[in-house]
């Protein structure tokens, strides 16, 4: 793989079941079904603390509150607008960074105090995090080994799972969830009309945008994440543009690569992969 090309620092899992996104209209229910992407427990207010801190190239053990609480918060506003069921556990992470971060900017007393005495508010956040990361870890070494004794022997016949899951409720693997969910978080920052009393909704089936986005890559190489979204868009359409990204992710229809860290994201065209490896 070309050093140029950044696959993500944690490889997430994301079902996208049953559930109809916020902000679409009632009128659309049909067509969102199956769209709303789920994180599971293993990928949740944990996880993405942890990606930031990763991230930011940060020392879990002395993480800057302010920076990372920041930065929690923004994706958060993405959370909510796709999956609002599943805000709850972080809004319950949200609310302790930003409790560590008012006791970190209190005015200590000057009297001398022993370096140990100190009484860190990140200490409980970052044992649980050290916890995680073992787990994390473990898991991902475990996942590798499996690839490798996969391509080592071939399955047989009599091996293959009579019951097959359906392709609606296969994963999507080896997609870096939260750099498309920061990525996405730029969009809206960047792109989002101002707030007004009006509200506009978008009834535009999801296949439809996905139809959308694989003509465009008929025609080009690559496209640019953000190129995917225009000014003026209401959210309703750029959340109905995300998700159709995702489930053509899971589908294998299209293949997202990052250049670099923080780098642009680019959305390609199975078709398209071997010329650009």
């Amino acid at each position: 793989m070309p050093a140029a090309k950044y696959r993500g620092m944690i490889w997430l899992e994301v079902r996208l079941v049953g559930i109809i996104p916020p902000l679409l209209p009632p009128t659309c229910a049909a067509a969102a079904m199956r769209f709303r992407v789920q994180l599971p427990a293993y990928a949740g207010p944990l996880d993405l603390l942890l990606y930031l801190v990763r991230r930011n190239e940060l020392d879990v053990l002395d993480i800057p509150i302010a920076v990372v609480a920041d930065q929690y918060l923004e994706i958060l506003g993405v959370i909510e607008q796709i999956d609002v069921d599943a805000v709850g556990d972080f809004l319950e992470m949200a609310t302790r960074l930003m409790e560590i971060k008012s006791r970190m900017m209190l005015p200590r007393q000057d009297e001398p105090v022993e370096e140990d005495a100190i009484d860190d508010p990140r200490t409980g956040l970052v044992e649980r995090l050290l916890e995680y990361r073992r787990f994390k870890d473990a898991a991902e070494a475990l996942d590798e080994q499996s690839r490798q004794w996969s391509q080592r022997f071939a399955r047989r016949v009599n091996d293959l799972d009579a019951n097959p899951q359906s392709p609606a409720e296969q994963p999507i693997a080896e997609v870096e969830l939260w750099d498309l969910v920061s990525a996405f978080a730029r969009v809206i920052r960047d792109n989002a009309p101002a707030r007004t009393t009006q509200i506009r909704y978008d009834d535009t089936p999801i296949e439809t945008h996905m139809d959308r986005i694989f003509e465009r890559l008929q025609h080009v190489p690559r496209l640019a994440f953000e190129d995917l979204f225009t000014a003026g868009m209401n959210r309703a359409q750029m959340v109905g543009i995300f998700l159709a990204i995702l489930e053509l992710v899971r589908r294998r229809g299209v293949r997202v690569e990052q250049d670099g860290l923080f780098g642009e994201i680019w959305v390609l065209a199975p078709s398209r992969l071997a010329a650009a490896a």
